[in-house]
């Protein structure tokens, strides 16, 4: 199988990804819940974790660091934290539901920043006439439809001017794109721990800005157990209950390869991929490529549309010639929206670290095939 789906989760992954969740598995109990060996192991590989993330991401203090099962776990934290019913809150056009729908639940403003594709200036340009008396902001870090990298620094930036707080949501870019938390000096940042990073599926990571976070949920944390009262101190306001160890453990090993590689030449990998694909099927009249003049506009993901034919009907013909891709809608019908694709949607190639260029040109032959 050809798997082109990263962006919906890594299926590669770094061999000692699997044998950490094993060892884990095997050697693990629950951290901060007894002194004995097994718990203290799995102690520290939750600080080793932590401090991975902290020190690939920026953040100086890697009890801001906290554990989550999803990237949407963490995005409904941080917006919750920040948002109540009735505020305006600026998002991108290209957000996921993850971000969409929670706003929705609250009854929060969606105030929409709507730019063209591939066009950072003009996204830049829509969220400075948004922000003014917006109660928070919330951009992707890249589109998980057409790999459009947003300039979060810039509006990072321009909220800070505008005492906005930003969340980001960074699971499209996390391992990929760089990401300075605390020179962005935004509020949350949220991503997952299966995609870019490369570790299992049921992890996720929150960085935590400086003010304290609305808890999610209630429970035990193995401290301060007389109060009744969630703690008031970071990780443990925002990890009650048992951790998942094993996920953690293999989350871990994914961080480590990727700052091993650096994500600038993971991304510079997906971007020879994508300009690859992007060149194999130019020219033919019958598809139309979501791909940016500018290469730098965009990470490891092209969108694609095959005239006449249906998307879901594409993937499916694709997938019998064992060419793994996604279609449809993505989970992000506003990104569709800004772009003019809500109707028909895209079949979407993701790339990873581990896709070939040989693999590139048999999709493109097996596309080929298809339309012929």
């Amino acid at each position: 199988m050809i798997y082109l789906d990263s962006a919906a989760t890594s299926f590669q992954k770094p061999a000692a990804v699997a044998y950490a969740m094993s060892r884990a598995l095997r050697t693990m109990s629950s951290p901060g819940r007894g002194g004995y060996e097994s718990a203290m192991a799995a102690a520290d590989t939750l600080l080793d974790c932590r401090l991975a993330l902290a020190d690939l991401f920026c953040v100086k203090d890697p009890e801001r660091v906290v554990f989550t099962s999803s990237a949407t776990h963490g995005l409904n934290i941080a917006i919750r934290s920040l948002v109540r019913p009735g505020d305006r809150v600026v998002i991108s056009g290209y957000e996921h539901n993850a971000v969409w729908r929670p706003l929705h639940g609250i009854g929060a403003r969606v105030d929409v920043a709507a730019s063209p594709l591939f066009d950072p200036d003009a996204a830049l340009g829509a969220f400075r006439r948004k922000l003014p008396g917006a109660a928070a902001a919330v951009c992707t870090q890249v589109s998980n439809v057409f790999g459009f990298i947003l300039p979060v620094d810039r509006i990072a930036a321009a909220c800070r001017e505008q005492g906005v707080p930003l969340i980001v949501d960074a699971s499209q870019g996390a391992g990929g794109l760089g990401l300075d938390f605390d020179r962005l000096g935004c509020a949350f940042a949220a991503m997952p721990g299966h995609k870019g990073l490369l570790g299992p599926q049921g992890t996720g990571v929150l960085l935590c800005g400086t003010a304290l976070p609305a808890p999610y949920m209630y429970g035990g944390t193995g401290s301060v157990s007389d109060q009744a009262e969630m703690p008031d101190f970071l990780p443990d306001r925002l990890e009650p209950g048992t951790h998942n160890v094993p996920g953690i453990a293999g989350l871990l090993e994914g961080v480590r390869w990727v700052s091993r590689k650096t994500p600038a030449a993971l991304l510079a990998h997906e971007r020879e991929l994508l300009a690859a694909l992007s060149e194999l099927l130019a020219g033919d009249g019958r598809v139309r490529l979501f791909a940016a003049r500018e290469p730098s506009c965009q990470a490891g993901v092209l969108s694609v549309q095959f005239r006449g034919m249906d998307c879901e009907d594409a993937a499916a013909h694709l997938a019998a010639r064992d060419v793994a891709v996604r279609s449809g809608l993505h989970c992000a019908p506003l990104a569709h929206r800004t772009a003019g694709t809500q109707r028909e949607g895209t079949v979407r190639f993701s790339f990873s670290p581990f896709n070939t260029l040989r693999e590139v040109r048999d999709a493109a032959a097996a596309v080929k095939e298809m339309l012929a």
